[in-house]
Parts: structure tokens; C-alpha cells; sequence
């Protein structure tokens, strides 16, 4: 036995609860119909002619529904006679790179066999023009700019390092998705804290220079389902996006317990957020003077996504993970993120322990103040994924007495298979 084992070996872990919590689960009941609902609007109709070749952003973000609504748009543009092409629009993401970017769209299903028309990933840009009174250049994707139109596509809702009066959405894929990386860093160059700023400011630059015809944004529910689908004019983008994203903030899933000792995070992700770990949930940020989420003195990270093929980022926010979570960062994939954001925080690999159990423990074995038997932990599958949660059995007061949580289970003990990773019950 490692000398690591042998000093964890006794540290007690908890008996568990499952919980279930009370969250908006509306979804649209027909996404297909819905998408084409919006897109017969005369002001979006009008903005379409035959023969037009149409350029549309496909996002990193695992945004529900995006097959389903990125084929439907596909379909009715070439229903109106237009030539429509998807092109990955994810800024850095993806290692930076044509075929990286490529890979992440076929992981959600939009390849040229399942959409029906090409998809064209580059990683070059075009200057089409310069912020006026700072004399920045604006860039843009290469097949965009040469395109006769550009719809743009991407889900609402709070950004996860910064707030303003546009966050996640159809002004940030604008900027940074449009952008590529190159945009994307001229966007970081001044830093995290301007970053919210410099989006829009360049987002309404590009509006006016580069041959956006429209927007499809979604909203999700609790359960990072499809809430809502809506269709918006060039014009209506800068006006409507703040509304909706008042509206997806509201429709947030959040633990609804404030304070624990320890959270523990099944898998992170760039599918389930920029970050990884979404902090409006997770409670740990890179900006310190936004707040939000659990509070918590430890993090526990146990694994990544399969989607975000090695892209770790966010694993620097935990204060423990698996090995097998730091061993599947990719540094290809993962360190062009902070290459372009300047945050060296997202990538840096936390200590790191061999087994589920063996980093459950180290976490309650470094959770100051209290004993082993007080210490209270919450444990969730990832930020999207909230509708049911485990908690240690010493919040069970505490949770009976919370409006909208619900305990499902009686205590019981944690199981671990031969290799010390956690078994569901």
C-alpha cells in the first residue's frame, strides 16, 4: 500500500441520500415544428432569396436539440431555394484547429451525412474592418464573410465569467464563435474583466459590417431541455437577446442547499459548459466579484466527458480530482483556451488521487474544522444535470426542511467496484 492509501485508508466516508429537486421541466413539445414556426415569419422569409449561399454557426456547447434544430433550419433554407453550409463557430475551442472543431460537431450528430449540405471548418479569418475609435480589427470566419448570408445559432443564458446586458448567445457566437480564435483573442486581449465590454462592443461592430441575416436562440429549462425556440432579425437581435436572457436565468437549475463542505462533480466538459463546470452552479469563478452557486471548501472532480475529447478546462477550479479525470486533459485541446483567454486557472491540474473512494476521501480528510462524521457533502452528475442529487446523510434535517427537495431513498453506503470508482444505486 502506498504511503498516500495508508493515510486515507481509515477516513470514513458517509452514508448517502438521494434527493430529488423541484425544477422547470417545459419543454417545447415539438422542436421541429416550432424552429419552422419562427422561420415562416415574414421578416424572416423576406430576408431569403433562391440561389443564396447561407452560412450557419454550429457552437462547443452541448445545447439540446442542436441536430434537430440545425437540420430543420437546413432544410427550410434550402426549401427556399438557398445553398445553407454549417461552419463550427467555437472560437479557440476544439485545440484551435479545422479538424478539431470538425470533431466536435460530429459528436453532437451535425456532420454533412446527417444535415444534408457541407460542413466547412477553417480556422481562417477575414478582417472586415476595424472598431472606429480604437482602430481594432474585427475578424470573422473566412467561409462566412464570403458567404451571401449568415444565420447564427446558439442557446441564451448567464455567461460563466461575466455579466452584462448580453452573456451567452446570439451576440456572444457574433463575436467569439464567428470570431474564430483569432477574434476570440483580440475579444481576451484586454482580460476576463473586459471581456463582457469587448464582446459587445464587437458584436455590434460585426452586425453592422458582416451580412448577418438572422439568429435562431434557444432557451433551456431546468434540466437543460429545450424551453423555447426563437427566430430574430438582424435588428432584433441586440433588442430582444436581454429579454431572453432574463428569461434563462430564471429558468436556471441551481442545488438548492447554500452551503456544503464538500461538492463533488461526477464529470465536467466544454459539451456542459465553457467552463467545464457551469460556476452559476458549481459556485467557483474565475472573476471574484461575481457571485452565485453553492458555496463550498472542496471540490471534487471524478471524471471528463467523453464529448469534450480531452478539453479539460475547468478542472483548475476543483481542489481534487481522479487520475483518471488529469490523465484524460489533452493539453492540445485544453491549453488553447487559456492561450486565448489569459486565464491560467481553467487548465491547472489540481491534486490528483488514484480512485473515486481515494478522492472522496482526500477531500473530507482536508475539509478543516470539523471531523470526518460532520463533514457534509453534495454530490451531483455534472452542472446541467440536476433533477436529482445525493447528499450526505447528515444534511437529511436540512433537506426535509427545504421547499422543493425531496428524499427518495434511505440512507445508504457508497459502493465502489474493484477499481474504486463509485457505483450508482
Amino acid at each position: 500500500m502506498s504511503h498516500i492509501r495508508e493515510m486515507l485508508h481509515d477516513i470514513p466516508i458517509p452514508s448517502f441520500l438521494k434527493v430529488k429537486q423541484d425544477i422547470n421541466r417545459e419543454t417545447v413539445p415539438d422542436c421541429t415544428a416550432k424552429v419552422l414556426s419562427e422561420l415562416n415569419r415574414s421578416e424572416i422569409t423576406q430576408l431569403i432569396r433562391p440561389g443564396m449561399s447561407i452560412a450557419i454557426t454550429s457552437g462547443s456547447r452541448g445545447v439540446d436539440n442542436i441536430a434537430c434544430i440545425t437540420k430543420t433550419l437546413v432544410e427550410f433554407l434550402q426549401g427556399m431555394g438557398a445553398f445553407p453550409f454549417i461552419i463550427p463557430a467555437m472560437g479557440s475551442h476544439g485545440g484551435s484547429t479545422a479538424e478539431g472543431q470538425r470533431a466536435i460537431l460530429t459528436e453532437y450528430g451535425i456532420t454533412e451525412e446527417a444535415m444534408g449540405c457541407p460542413v466547412r471548418a477553417t480556422m481562417e479569418t477575414v478582417k472586415i474592418g476595424t472598431i472606429d475609435e480604437s482602430d481594432e480589427p474585427i475578424f470573422i470566419d473566412r467561409y462566412a464573410a464570403e458567404a451571401d448570408g449568415i444565420v447564427v445559432v446558439n442557446r441564451v443564458k448567464p455567461h460563466t465569467a461575466f455579466r452584462g446586458t448580453y452573456e451567452s448567445g446570439l451576440m456572444k457566437m457574433i463575436t467569439i464563435g464567428l470570431g474564430k480564435q483569432k477574434g476570440a483573442e483580440v475579444c481576451h486581449r484586454e482580460g476576463i474583466l473586459r471581456l463582457g465590454p469587448n464582446m459587445e462592443k464587437f458584436a455590434f461592430a460585426i452586425l453592422e459590417r458582416a451580412n448577418i441575416l438572422f439568429g435562431i436562440g434557444t432557451m433551456e429549462n431546468s434540466l437543460d431541455q429545450t424551453y423555447d425556440v426563437f427566430a430574430l432579425t438582424k435588428s432584433e437581435i441586440p433588442t430582444l437577446e436581454p429579454m431572453y436572457l432574463d428569461k434563462a436565468r430564471a429558468l436556471m437549475g441551481s442545488i438548492m442547499i447554500p452551503s456544503v463542505d464538500i461538492l463533488i462533480v461526477d464529470e465536467i466538459g466544454k459539451d456542459i459548459s465553457g467552463e467545464g463546470m457551469d460556476p452559476n452552479i458549481s459556485g467557483r469563478w474565475i472573476v471574484p466579484t461575481i457571485k452565485g452557486g453553492i458555496n463550498s471548501k472542496i471540490v471534487a472532480v471524478l471524471d471528463l466527458t467523453k464529448e469534450t475529447l480531452g478539453n479539460g478546462v475547468g478542472i483548475g477550479m476543483a481542489d481534487v480530482c481522479t487520475k483518471k479525470a488529469a490523465r484524460k486533459v489533452d493539453v492540445e485541446n485544453t491549453y488553447p483556451n487559456s492561450l486565448t483567454s489569459t486565464v491560467t486557472s481553467l487548465c491547472k491540474i489540481p491534486m490528483y488521487f488514484d480512485t473515486d473512494r481515494l478522492t472522496i476521501q482526500a477531500a473530507i480528510q482536508m475539509t478543516w474544522g470539523k471531523k470526518p462524521e460532520e463533514v457534509t457533502i453534495v454530490r451531483i452528475k455534472n452542472t446541467m444535470e440536476l433533477g436529482e442529487i445525493y447528499v450526505s446523510e447528515n444534511l437529511k434535517e436540512q433537506v426535509s426542511a427545504t421547499e422543493g427537495m425531496h428524499i427518495v431513498t434511505e440512507p445508504f453506503s457508497l459502493t465502489f467496484d474493484e477499481q474504486g470508482n463509485w457505483i450508482d444505486r
